[in-house]
């Protein structure tokens, strides 16, 4: 579990621009306990999922940096994908599609969707499936 989170750090720093630098404008230090949403599928993927949207209330933050666990059933819909967007598969399994190519993730699957092209991800197995998302915001 170490190995993951230091391998999800350092590939969050990295996509950020961030590695090797301090932060000049301070700090945050969320819990996810307190974060915690429920929401549809994105993307009218359907089922329960669970959110947990880190640091979403940093004003000057250009990207997004989110859990989300996919409960049995669940799915992130099919979509066109506009700017660049990372999942990182925690735990659990899943069946992704991409560009109409359907694919199994599991834990240590990391992907990269670039703009133009399609994607969606569902839930299989019988445990939940957990990702972390990373994307910048704005157009």
């Amino acid at each position: 579990m170490k190995t993951y989170l230091a391998g999800l750090t350092f590939i969050t720093a990295a996509f950020l621009g961030l590695a090797g630098h301090a932060a000049d404008a301070g700090f945050a230090i969320e819990e996810e306990s307190q974060l915690v949403v429920k929401q549809p599928g994105p993307h009218q993927g359907g089922g329960e999922t669970t959110a947990f949207p880190f640091f979403a209330n940093v004003s000057d933050l250009d990207i997004v940096f989110r859990k989300r666990i996919l409960h049995p059933g669940a799915a992130i819909g099919y979509h066109e994908q506009h700017k660049d967007e990372i999942y990182y598969v925690m735990s659990g399994t899943g069946e992704l599609t991409m560009n109409g190519v359907k694919s199994q993730v599991g834990p240590g699957t990391s992907i990269l969707t670039r703009p133009g092209n399609s994607h969606g991800l569902r839930q299989t197995g019988s445990e939940d499936l957990v990702i972390f998302i990373v994307y910048r915001k704005g157009g």
